[in-house]
Parts: C-alpha cells; sequence; structure tokens
C-alpha cells in the first residue's frame, strides 16, 4: 500500500532533499477521536513544503479508501475516520505504546506463535490482498502461501479485520508453542528466518546516526532560553517523523526475547523521545499545531 508522495522539502538536520508523504502529515494530524481538521492541517503545510492541492488530493485518496468521511468544504472541512480508519489509527497508536512498552520492560512474549490461514477465493481478490496488507501491518510474516505466524496476541485485530472484510469464513486461526520451520525449532533462528532483521537493524541505525547529536543542541537552546520558531518546529518534526517512520514501518516489533542484541531499534526509539520532548520544550508557541500526538502520547507513557 504505497504512499504518494506530495513534495520535497530540506531536512533540518542532514540538510538534503526529503520525500515528504502525504499520508504521514495527514494521519499525523489526527485527533485521538479520530477527526481531521482541514484548518489545522492548512497551518501547517506551508512550514512542511506542501501545497493545498496535494494536501486535497491526498484527503481525497483517504476517502476513497474509506477511512474518512468529509464534513463541509474548504477550511471548514472536517473529516471522521469510519470504523476502518479508527482500526488504522488506533493500530498506530498501539504499534507505538507496544514498542516502547517492550522497551522498558525487556521482554514481551509468552513463548506462544500465532498463526492465520486463509483460502480466499479469487472473486475476493481485493479483500484477500486488504486482508494479508492488515497481517503485516500486525507484524507477520509469510511461512508459505496463505499462512502467516506472528509472536503477538493479535487475535482480535485478525478477527475485526476478516469480519470487516466479511471473509471469517475464509479464515483459520491457531495457536502454538512448538513450530518448527525447515527443521529449526530455536524461536530466534526462527524470527531471524522470517523477518529481514539486519536490513531493519541498519535502517535504524541510520537514523540514530542522524539525529542522537539533536537532543544536545535542543537542551543547549533550552538552557539558553532561545526558542524554535515554528517555521523550524514544524519541518524539523515531520522530518524526524518521517525518517523514523520509514525505520518502523519496516519492523514487525518482535520481543525482545527474538532479537538480536542490543537492538539498534530501542536506542531509535530512545532519540526521538528526547528530541520529541525537548523540541516541545524549546517550541516558541507552545499551542501550535499538536503534529504527530501518537509519538507524544506514548512518550508520555513512558516512566
Amino acid at each position: 500500500m504505497g504512499d504518494p508522495i506530495v513534495g520535497e522539502s530540506t531536512d533540518p538536520v542532514v540538510g538534503e532533499a526529503v520525500s515528504i508523504p502525504t499520508r504521514l502529515l495527514v494521519l499525523g494530524m489526527a485527533h485521538r477521536d479520530g477527526t481531521i481538521v482541514a484548518a489545522e492541517l492548512l497551518d501547517v503545510i506551508d512550514a512542511c513544503g506542501v501545497s493545498a492541492d496535494q494536501l486535497r488530493s491526498q484527503l481525497r485518496r483517504l476517502v476513497g479508501l474509506g477511512w474518512f468521511t468529509r464534513d463541509g468544504e474548504g477550511r471548514e472541512a472536517v473529516y471522521r475516520a469510519t470504523a476502518a480508519g479508527r482500526a488504522t489509527l488506533a493500530s498506530l497508536h498501539r504499534r507505538h505504546t507496544l514498542a516502547y512498552a517492550q522497551d522498558a520492560a525487556g521482554r514481551g512474549w509468552d513463548r506462544k506463535w500465532r498463526l492465520v490461514a486463509f483460502a480466499i477465493p479469487e472473486s475476493r481478490r481485493s479483500d484477500r490482498d486488504a486482508f494479508r496488507d492488515r497481517l503485516f501491518e500486525l507484524g507477520a510474516a509469510a511461512i508459505q502461501n496463505g499462512l502467516y505466524v506472528s509472536p503477538h496476541r493479535w487475535e482480535s485485530e485478525v478477527r475485526e479485520t476478516a469480519e470487516r472484510l466479511g471473509i471469517a469464513d475464509h479464515v483459520t486461526l491457531a495457536t502454538t508453542d512448538d513450530l518448527e520451520i525447515g527443521g529449526d525449532h530455536d524461536p530466534r533462528h526462527i524470527a531471524a528466518r522470517l523477518w529481514p532483521l539486519d536490513t531493519i537493524a541498519e535502517h535504524y541505525q541510520q537514523f540514530t546516526a542522524t539525529y542522537e547529536g539533536v537532543p544536545a543542541e535542543l537542551e543547549r537552546m533550552r538552557r539558553s532560553g532561545e526558542r524554535l520558531r515554528e517555521a523550524d518546529f514544524l519541518p524539523g518534526a515531520l522530518h524526524i517523523a518521517i525518517r523514523f517512520n520509514d525505520c518502523f514501518e519496516r519492523d514487525p516489533l518482535l520481543p525482545p526475547e527474538l532479537l538480536p542484541r542490543p537492538w539498534p531499534g530501542r536506542e531509535a526509539r530512545e532519540v526521538l523521545a528526547r528530541c520529541r520532548r525537548l523540541g516541545v520544550l524549546t517550541r516558541e508557541d507552545k499551542s501550535g499545531p499538536a503534529l504527530f500526538e501518537v509519538f507524544d502520547e506514548s512518550i508520555a507513557a513512558l516512566p
């Protein structure tokens, strides 16, 4: 499910052109009740290098996907999440909460593998594709055609998706604590075989290398009384979210018990948390648009 690119802007940290995925920007402005206010989006797009036409195109796409409905026109428009849209937004929030919770606990697995199998007719191909995409969003890996596995407790989300798509009769769920793939029972070996952990780790390492110096600079600004102008804060918040999301979307968020150690995803999330906390503290207009509240809510829950 590719996200159309709406424009380019320069990353204020590394000075490189960064393609801006509109969907990330739009969903990043969603309120907790699933509403998106057009006026709030229009207030941030200039600073983020996005045109009004590009924004409208993405909003039409989200309505066309059935994720949102629209009330009103122009700046007065309010987009309200449908059941599918609310599921997507809730999944984003749960993923961030899960990631930080696993980092804090250093564990998170009950040593059970969850399996989903399906045989959906070709006449329901679009629903089959949507269901498979949802499994991948939930951190699945394909064992073979039509059979997917995850270490996560995903049964309620899988059932909800199957029922919403009207394919529940074609879906089978199972749980096991004895999974063997290619003759191997070792959970860490299975995880390394099914998920591209080396590639994911490399992306996290690149993120950390790019942004690890930012918290110290923000702390220096805060202590000296300097403030981040909105023209710097908003694109900065967007760019760090884009680069982090590029890692995060690839990550199945496996429990720590299944990951190589040290796992660079944890360090990347720590860098993100420090950047967000200090960025908000240093922000000139603290009442301005709350871009990417999902990060802040997950971070605020940390001890």
